[in-house]
């Protein structure tokens, strides 16, 4: 897979920074604004996985069983996250 869930924020933020361009036509901004519903509505399903991954991991955990093949691959630099720098 090319992207990890730590890569969502990267997208997210490069979609904003087109939707602020200077200088962008009618039409252009048109497009980035569909661009980014769809965008946005790919992140919500990722995130609502992540999250069910999550909850089932908890289950797996409470039952004394390792839950990390349940969990989402952050990458290898789970800090990245928490530091906001690049891998």
């Amino acid at each position: 897979m090319k992207n990890k869930l730590s890569d969502l924020n990267d997208h997210l933020f490069a979609q904003l920074e087109r939707l602020s361009e200077e200088g962008l036509t009618t039409e252009q901004i048109d497009a980035e604004v569909k661009r980014g519903h769809a965008i946005v509505a790919v992140a919500d399903q990722i995130l609502r996985h992540a999250s069910l991954q999550v909850q089932a991991a908890k289950i797996v955990s409470d039952h004394g069983i390792d839950p990390s093949p349940h969990l989402p691959k952050l990458g290898t630099n789970p800090t990245r996250l928490v530091e906001g720098t690049k891998q």
